[in-house]
């Protein structure tokens, strides 16, 4: 019987090996932040159209921001974002 070369190993291990450790991350922190916004908005009941109101933006915008699927956000995006629901983004390399 063969020995499974991950077995007692962590899945970021697992991850870093098949490569896909960076996109994995990257979609983790999007789905995130997406639902931290979201959550903001519904704890001080602001609606969409509000939220782009307060971000200077389009509510398709918004609604890209708010998929937890869609990865390819802007930084400036984010923070125009944190402002609008009175929360900082805070970004930083570990």
């Amino acid at each position: 019987m063969s020995k499974s070369p991950h077995i007692g190993s962590s899945f970021e291990d697992f991850l870093q090996s098949e490569g896909l450790y960076e996109e994995a991350t990257a979609h983790a922190v999007k789905r995130v932040l997406a639902w931290q916004i979201e959550d903001a908005m519904r704890s001080q009941g602001i609606t969409k159209v509000e939220m782009a109101r307060r971000m200077s933006t389009s509510r398709a915008q918004l609604d890209r921001l708010l998929d937890p699927d869609n990865d390819k956000v802007q930084l400036d995006t984010m923070q125009r974002a944190a402002t609008a629901v009175g929360r900082k983004l805070r970004v930083e390399l570990a």
